[in-house]
């Protein structure tokens, strides 16, 4: 797990003084790139790990520090909590590795630490297929979580209606690549999806934030919640084997293989409603049979229906 290997390149580093990304290879038993890809992503958060080129090089934490790891500001044991607490979230290792970083940390940073690396969690399960990136407004959501300053949001909803309203941050998920920041409001506990957050302003004010909320917790619960609604309608459907892994693309978890039978597959598929999976069935046209219900059979048919008169020949 990669949070294990950043706090251990980080006490190698203090040990040490200076190694290279082969050194780091050969203790840790990862390849040579991987290495230097931990140590470029050390460095891009912005704890200070650098480079020194030529003969007798390597890389070194700026600042000599040792394993109580007091070379770090406050700043920087943010950024490396920021980076590795996220991994907690899904590997018991990376827990522990956290674990025994905070207990290595000055007394003073300890809190800001923990802060930092409950701020973030990654939920692994896919709900679809997504392109990967880390939106902006991210960062600057992250420091409100982890400073406990409020923020004041400027939101577009579902109708495209926009809105503002001050919130309490209490934490970021990404699921699937797409952000939510759990916030309090004055309706109580409220999910924003980042992608929505036309304009963001940290306040001054200090947020609130109920004494056991726990962000895996809550996250839990939201996903329970969601998951009710997004599966609402199953449908049965037979497809050749070899398009499953498509279809689980399109479907997320809401996509199960119940046998297969001279290479073709049956499969159950969920969404919110018939229409939603007939939309995602249309364009394979004779290739998937939907054996039931018949709600969505029957959202197949208009919809093919629609399409044959808007494109018919000579029409």
């Amino acid at each position: 797990m990669r949070a294990d290997r950043l706090v251990a390149t980080l006490l190698l580093m203090q040990a040490r003084g200076r190694v290279t990304a082969a050194e780091l290879s050969a203790e840790l038993e990862v390849s040579v790139a991987t290495a230097r890809r931990d140590l470029e992503a050390l460095s891009a958060a912005g704890i200070p790990v650098y480079p020194q080129p030529g003969r007798g090089g390597g890389w070194s934490l700026v600042g000599g520090a040792r394993t109580d790891l007091s070379g770090l500001s406050a700043t920087e044991t943010q950024a490396l909590f920021l980076l590795v607490g996220p991994a907690a979230a899904v590997s018991d290792e990376a827990k522990a590795a956290l674990r025994k970083l905070v207990r290595a940390l000055p007394q003073t940073f300890r809190a800001d630490a923990e802060a930092a690396a409950s701020a973030t969690m990654i939920d692994p399960t896919r709900w679809g297929e997504r392109d990967r990136h880390r939106p902006e407004m991210v960062d600057l959501l992250q420091k409100a979580v982890v400073r406990r300053r409020r923020v004041r949001l400027t939101y577009t909803n579902n109708a495209r209606e926009r809105s503002e309203r001050t919130v309490d941050p209490w934490g970021l998920v990404d699921k699937d690549d797409i952000w939510y920041l759990i916030a309090g409001t004055d309706r109580g506990q409220r999910t924003f999806r980042v992608d929505r957050i036309v304009a963001a302003e940290q306040t001054d004010a200090v947020a609130q934030r109920p004494d056991d909320f726990t962000l895996a917790a809550a996250w839990e619960q939201i996903v329970g919640e969601m998951e009710q609604r997004r599966s609402r309608t199953w449908a049965t459907v037979l497809i050749d084997v070899r398009f499953v892994p498509i279809l689980r693309d399109h479907f997320g978890r809401h996509c199960h293989t119940d046998g297969e039978t001279g290479g073709r597959a049956r499969v159950r598929i969920a969404a919110p409603t018939a229409l939603d999976i007939a939309r995602n069935l249309a364009g394979w046209g004779t290739a998937v049979d939907v054996l039931e219900p018949e709600s969505v059979r029957s959202e197949l048919g208009r919809i093919g229906w629609e399409l044959a008169g808007r494109y018919r020949a000579g029409g």
